[in-house]
């Protein structure tokens, strides 16, 4: 039984091709390019080399800017650390005084 609910293919109104249609698509593609298909099967590939490069590269810069934030909020935390750490106490006089002492 289906469910009501339409599949994305039937959407589409066509899935992914099949054995045949990838025949008719390569013979087609022969007509249309013919002796330059091996040049731009080339291009293409170079094409997606370049773009997995980038992909790479932009991956690489958030890797390095999240670290070098994680490095930040760790040297802050640290100098918070130290700076909380090195207070000298409350002299004698400095301390507060409840009311009913003060009488």
């Amino acid at each position: 039984m289906h469910s009501m609910t339409p599949h994305f293919t039937d959407l589409l109104a066509f899935g992914m091709p099949g054995g045949w249609e990838w025949v008719i698509i390569l013979l087609v593609a022969l007509l249309i390019f013919g002796r330059r298909l091996p040049e731009v099967g080339r291009s293409v590939g170079k094409s997606i080399v370049e773009f997995k490069r980038g992909i790479k590269g932009i991956n690489d810069d958030i890797e390095s800017e999240s670290s070098k934030s994680d490095a930040a909020q760790a040297r802050e935390l640290t100098d918070e650390t130290v700076a909380k750490t090195e207070t000298p106490p409350p002299a004698a006089d400095e301390l507060p005084v409840r009311q009913d002492e003060a009488s």
